[in-house]
Protein backbone atom coordinates (compact mmCIF):
# COMPACT_ATOMS: atom_id res chain seq x y z
CA UNK A 1 0.00 0.00 0.00
CA UNK A 2 1.19 3.61 -1.20
CA UNK A 3 1.82 6.07 1.80
CA UNK A 4 -1.25 7.91 0.15
CA UNK A 5 -3.67 5.56 0.24
CA UNK A 6 -2.67 4.07 4.05
CA UNK A 7 -2.79 7.82 4.84
CA UNK A 8 -6.00 7.92 3.39
CA UNK A 9 -7.76 5.84 6.46
CA UNK A 10 -6.53 7.83 9.17
CA UNK A 11 -7.89 11.13 10.74
CA UNK A 12 -6.18 14.50 10.33
CA UNK A 13 -4.45 14.74 13.49
CA UNK A 14 -6.56 17.49 14.20
CA UNK A 15 -9.69 15.26 13.84
CA UNK A 16 -8.49 12.36 15.66
CA UNK A 17 -10.78 13.59 18.80
CA UNK A 18 -14.06 14.28 17.30
CA UNK A 19 -16.27 12.55 19.48
CA UNK A 20 -19.14 11.28 17.92
CA UNK A 21 -20.16 12.83 14.57
CA UNK A 22 -23.08 10.21 13.80
CA UNK A 23 -26.01 12.14 12.40
CA UNK A 24 -23.82 15.19 11.20
CA UNK A 25 -24.53 16.70 7.83
CA UNK A 26 -21.56 15.91 5.68
CA UNK A 27 -20.78 18.46 2.78
CA UNK A 28 -18.88 17.81 -0.47
CA UNK A 29 -16.69 20.78 -1.96
CA UNK A 30 -19.65 21.46 -4.13
CA UNK A 31 -22.61 20.94 -1.84
CA UNK A 32 -24.88 18.95 0.96
CA UNK A 33 -24.52 14.62 -0.08
CA UNK A 34 -26.35 13.36 3.25
CA UNK A 35 -25.67 12.59 6.82
CA UNK A 36 -22.91 10.30 8.60
CA UNK A 37 -24.33 6.85 9.43
CA UNK A 38 -21.60 5.85 11.07
CA UNK A 39 -18.24 7.01 12.02
CA UNK A 40 -15.65 4.80 13.07
CA UNK A 41 -11.83 5.61 14.80
CA UNK A 42 -10.25 2.04 14.02
CA UNK A 43 -6.55 2.55 13.68
CA UNK A 44 -5.41 2.52 9.85
CA UNK A 45 -8.95 1.87 8.66
CA UNK A 46 -10.88 5.23 9.69
CA UNK A 47 -13.90 6.25 7.57
CA UNK A 48 -17.71 7.59 7.73
CA UNK A 49 -20.41 5.70 6.32
CA UNK A 50 -23.01 8.59 4.97
CA UNK A 51 -26.62 8.30 4.10
CA UNK A 52 -27.30 10.48 1.08
CA UNK A 53 -30.88 10.10 1.17
CA UNK A 54 -32.93 11.33 -1.94
CA UNK A 55 -29.63 12.50 -3.95
CA UNK A 56 -28.65 9.25 -4.63
CA UNK A 57 -31.64 7.58 -4.49
CA UNK A 58 -31.26 6.49 -0.63
CA UNK A 59 -27.73 4.83 -1.08
CA UNK A 60 -24.90 5.03 1.04
CA UNK A 61 -21.44 5.92 0.60
CA UNK A 62 -18.05 5.05 2.71
CA UNK A 63 -15.52 7.94 2.53
CA UNK A 64 -12.10 7.35 4.07
CA UNK A 65 -11.23 9.42 7.03
CA UNK A 66 -8.65 11.17 4.91
CA UNK A 67 -10.91 12.62 2.48
CA UNK A 68 -12.07 14.80 5.99
CA UNK A 69 -11.17 18.50 5.88
CA UNK A 70 -12.68 19.63 8.88
CA UNK A 71 -15.56 18.81 11.56
CA UNK A 72 -18.06 21.88 13.02
CA UNK A 73 -19.03 20.58 16.18
CA UNK A 74 -21.31 23.69 16.34
CA UNK A 75 -23.27 23.37 13.60
CA UNK A 76 -22.51 19.33 13.70
CA UNK A 77 -21.85 19.54 9.60
CA UNK A 78 -18.53 17.63 8.17
CA UNK A 79 -16.18 18.61 5.31
CA UNK A 80 -15.04 16.73 2.79
CA UNK A 81 -12.45 17.75 -0.01
CA UNK A 82 -14.14 15.21 -2.50
CA UNK A 83 -17.11 16.91 -5.20
CA UNK A 84 -20.59 15.41 -5.06
CA UNK A 85 -19.31 14.04 -8.65
CA UNK A 86 -16.25 12.04 -7.38
CA UNK A 87 -18.24 10.87 -4.31
CA UNK A 88 -21.11 9.33 -6.78
CA UNK A 89 -18.91 8.20 -9.48
CA UNK A 90 -16.93 5.37 -6.26
CA UNK A 91 -17.15 1.88 -5.80
CA UNK A 92 -20.46 1.22 -4.77
CA UNK A 93 -21.42 0.38 -0.91
CA UNK A 94 -22.31 -2.74 -0.22
CA UNK A 95 -23.19 -3.20 3.59
CA UNK A 96 -21.95 -7.04 3.52
CA UNK A 97 -18.74 -5.77 2.03
CA UNK A 98 -17.58 -2.70 2.82
CA UNK A 99 -15.35 -3.84 5.71
CA UNK A 100 -13.75 -6.23 3.50
CA UNK A 101 -10.06 -5.64 1.97
CA UNK A 102 -10.61 -5.91 -1.07
CA UNK A 103 -13.28 -3.13 -0.78
CA UNK A 104 -11.26 -1.33 0.81
CA UNK A 105 -8.33 -1.70 -1.98
CA UNK A 106 -10.72 -0.53 -4.29
CA UNK A 107 -12.10 2.70 -2.47
CA UNK A 108 -8.09 3.27 -1.76
CA UNK A 109 -7.09 3.16 -5.83
CA UNK A 110 -10.55 5.33 -6.49
CA UNK A 111 -10.13 7.99 -3.91
CA UNK A 112 -5.65 8.27 -4.17
CA UNK A 113 -5.87 10.85 -7.04
CA UNK A 114 -7.67 13.00 -4.99
CA UNK A 115 -5.92 12.94 -1.73
CA UNK A 116 -3.46 15.69 -1.50
CA UNK A 117 -1.34 15.62 1.34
Amino acid sequence: MSSVSTRMWVWSTDLVETGSIEGFSVEATDGSIGKVDEATHDVGSSYIVVDTGPWIFGKKVLLPAGVIERVDRDDEMVFVALTKEQIKNAPEFDETTFRDEAYRSSLGDYYTPYIDR
